[in-house]
């Protein structure tokens, strides 16, 4: 059997049932026995402050960018705001890609995402698309799993019960991990 693969699962929302946690959890139990799926709650992050970094990074952004490295991949879970990325998402991102050795750069990543709106985070995957190309991260770009009319493929507590949808997500999280082997 292959080496097992860290991979490390942000969500873009804090709510508990959100739709975007419940894809980490889907991830998790979808994911093949070759792949280890691990959550990273987002709450403990600080908004951005130059004067908070000048005096060092706080112990949760620390702990996010130590994570990220020590993953073989990413995984990102984003809702869409406003037709872009939810602000604490972007957020950690910022805090995590701060100069020196930033732990993006040639990391493979992958994007999921879950709205009640009709486009199912297309936008948002779009503009989290930009920023890594930015940090040189390597965005696996299919297949790409966009949930549309979330609210009817999630029951009451934020779970992924919609079987399309699950089988997706699967596929993507195969897919993911031939992309880090190939990348190694």
């Amino acid at each position: 059997m292959a080496e097992q693969l860290r991979v490390l699962a942000i969500a873009g929302s804090l709510r508990r049932a959100s739709y975007n946690r419940g894809l980490v959890r889907a991830a998790q139990e979808l994911a093949p026995p070759s792949l280890r799926i691990e959550g990273f709650d987002l709450a403990p992050i600080p908004l951005y402050d130059g004067d908070v970094e000048a005096q060092g990074l706080p112990a949760s952004v620390q702990e996010l960018r130590e994570r990220i490295r020590a993953a073989d991949a990413v995984l990102i879970a984003t809702p869409e705001y406003n037709y872009s990325v939810p602000g604490v998402l972007k957020n950690a991102i910022d805090w995590a890609s701060r100069p020196p050795d930033q732990p993006f750069r040639d990391k493979p990543l992958a994007i999921v995402g879950a709205t009640p709106g009709g486009f199912g985070t297309a936008r948002a995957q779009h503009h989290l698309r930009q920023s890594f190309v930015f940090l040189d991260a390597r965005v696996l770009s299919r297949p790409e799993v966009l949930v549309a009319g979330a609210g009817a493929k999630f029951d009451g507590e934020g779970n992924l019960v919609d079987e399309k949808t699950r089988k997706f997500l699967a596929e993507l999280l195969v897919a993911l991990e031939a992309w880090v082997r190939r990348l190694r």
